[in-house]
């Protein structure tokens, strides 16, 4: 029955009850929807809401991060809403209780604040400038507003404030400080020698009946992956590209061409001169040039423009369409090193042009190409979504791929076996890999929805044949039994080696007589600490793990090293002190400290902050 109602929802019969489903919620269900009387969030604390819009937001940014964090080969299943949602939700939740305490303490910032951070920031800015158009645009691929953005960032420099603030609160006593630093900078003494295993794989022996017993008892190490064999139809863009006739290609140029010109710019700076007085002040500011005085001087002296006195009055460059029209027919009238004044809106202002560059002009011929590719492109864009749209109404009724294929007039093609973890390949995409294994697909049998890959590329796919897993033949995995049992073989023969030269220097032959009587290397290290590189990390591991010796030496075998097993001789302690430290040693660590005691008040107190809030979650 539900393979019926798969085949024909499209049909018409299926539209007809669809449009009486509709009919009737809009009669019975659109007044609860808007006079239910309930709330549109999804949680409180302490009386104030999170609205589900927030959580969306919150849901979108966490997914956009994963996206960041993963690159093209984003698995979809871990940006699954009903995966992300509750950790979002609990984010928003959390976030609010510290908001909340940080407005307790009247922590706050202000309007200027913030639109001076935001003006400073890169992401919003052209040619170091903050851009408006920029910022409303970036926001807007984020699914922010300007208002919205900057609650926001107030909210984050509130909180930042009051998290910087306890966290600055701690501090590290000279008691706390002599025992870190007794820890940090302790010494230990050791010797030790290496038994490479090497040395002992060379002579392991491994027979065939030992590989083929291993085997047989361990089968279930050496089984394959089930695969999968998919038909397939793929739908690219590029496979819609058509010749473009001239005609059509000289019309694109004329209404692009400005894309191509580089117009001429003049590069400019200027002194305003604001108020009744501007031209008498103009006077003041010729006099002191004439005396010598550079411009850039002038206008941090006597400019009114506080946006360009820090840069010498400089303004960038215009190609005729970035300053009032008064002023850009100055520009044009001037050559490089030349000044003159002229009045606008904004003031007096006496203009220098600093640079000229030349703009270039273009031919057809010059980019008659690249119009061609962009009228393809888009030509190519709206018959491929239109064929999109198509193979989904057809795959989704169709029991396999041939009846769609052949209506689009595309080929169904049959992949090489493609695993869960399949790495190489058009497979190796993690979408198309839940596709073919999930259960609509490689149970039921029935083609996958139409997938986007990547840009204007789509894939619809169906299980053609299922290799369930298996034990692989013994001839494949010989070598992997063989290494490793040839290493298993090694690694005890150096155990017993180790176990025997441990006895013997228990018995009172030195690490460095009982090492030369095996031809093995020893090395002694005085003063050892915790980040020395000079011993092996688990040699060194095991050292600062073992308690301080007595009367006698401390002796360990290390045998949790790949590549070789290691007898230990622990000596001596040698207690770390903060009088060795250099001042900038004994701060640097003072500061490590406070942050970590910091880092933790932190936490102790937002959980305060949240033991003690009245949260609802709905």
């Amino acid at each position: 029955m539900l393979q019926d109602i798969r085949s024909n929802i499209q049909g018409t019969i299926a539209k007809i009850i669809i449009g009486l489903i509709v009919v009737s919620f809009s009669i019975f269900g659109i007044e609860s929807l808007l006079f239910s009387g309930g709330t549109s969030g999804v949680a409180e604390v302490n009386g104030e809401e999170i609205s589900a819009y927030a959580l969306q937001q919150e849901l979108s940014l966490q997914q956009r991060q994963l996206l960041a964090l993963m690159g093209e080969n984003a698995d979809p299943a871990l940006l699954d809403e009903a995966l992300l949602s509750q950790a979002a939700l609990e984010s928003l939740v959390s976030r609010e209780v510290v908001r909340q305490g940080a407005a307790e303490m009247g922590l706050s910032t202000s309007e200027q604040a913030i639109a001076g951070i935001v003006a400073s920031m890169e992401q919003f800015q052209i040619d170091g400038r903050f851009s408006r158009d920029m910022f409303q645009s970036t926001l807007a691929n984020a699914g922010f507003t300007p208002a919205l953005f900057n609650q926001r960032l107030g909210e984050d420099i509130q909180i930042g404030q009051l998290r910087a603030g306890i966290a600055g609160s701690d501090f590290v006593t000279p008691a706390e400080l002599a025992l870190a630093a007794s820890i940090e900078l302790e010494g230990r003494d050791v010797r030790y020698l290496t038994l490479p295993l090497v040395d002992f794989r060379l002579s392991a022996e491994v027979n065939d009946e030992a590989i083929e017993s291993y085997y047989n008892e361990n089968g279930d190490e050496f089984m394959s992956e089930e695969t999968v064999v998919l038909e397939y139809v793929q739908l690219r863009a590029e496979d819609y590209y058509q010749p473009v006739d001239e005609d059509r290609v000289r019309e694109e140029f004329e209404l692009v061409r400005d894309e191509f010109e580089v117009p001429t710019e003049a590069r400019v700076s200027h002194v305003l001169l604001e108020g009744d007085d501007a031209q008498s002040r103009l006077e003041v500011v010729e006099a002191a040039l004439e005396g010598g005085m550079s411009f850039a001087d002038a206008a941090q002296e006597f400019s009114d423009d506080l946006g360009s006195v820090d840069a010498g009055g400089d303004l960038g460059y215009t190609a005729g369409d970035a300053f009032p029209e008064e002023m850009e027919e100055l520009i044009a009238s001037l050559g490089v090193g030349e000044r003159a004044a002229v009045r606008t809106d904004a003031g007096l202002h006496l203009v220098l042009v600093t640079d000229r560059r030349e703009g270039t002009a273009v031919t057809f011929a010059d980019v008659a190409g690249e119009l061609e590719r962009r009228i393809q492109a888009r030509d190519a864009s709206e018959d491929l979504l239109t064929d999109v749209e198509r193979l989904r109404d057809l795959a989704f009724n169709a029991i396999d791929l041939e009846e769609p294929a052949a209506a689009l007039g595309v080929t169904v093609e049959t992949s090489e076996p493609v695993s869960r973890n399949q790495a190489t390949g058009l497979f190796a995409n993690p979408r198309l890999q839940q596709a073919a294994f999930s259960e609509d697909v490689l149970e039921e049998g029935h083609n996958s929805e139409v997938i986007e890959i990547g840009e204007e590329e789509f894939v619809a796919l169906r299980v053609a044949s299922r290799q369930a897993p298996a034990v692989r033949p013994l001839a494949d995995v010989r070598d992997q039994i063989e290494a490793r049992l040839r290493d298993e073989i090694a690694r005890a023969a150096a155990a017993e080696k180790a176990e025997a030269l441990l006895s013997s220097i228990e018995g009172g032959e030195s690490v460095e007589d009982a090492a030369n009587a095996a031809g093995l290397e020893w090395q002694v290290e005085l003063g050892a600490t915790r980040n020395s590189q000079r011993i092996p990390p688990a040699v060194r591991d095991t050292l600062f793990a073992l308690a301080a010796p007595g009367d006698e030496p401390r002796r360990q075998i290390v045998n949790n090293d790949g590549d070789a097993i290691y007898i230990l001789e622990f000596t001596r302690v040698i207690a770390g002190s903060a009088d060795s430290l250099s001042p900038a040693q004994r701060s640097g660590l003072r500061q490590q400290l406070a942050g970590q005691y910091g880092g933790v008040t932190q936490q102790q107190y937002e959980q305060a902050l949240r033991e003690r809030a009245e949260i609802s979650i709905y």
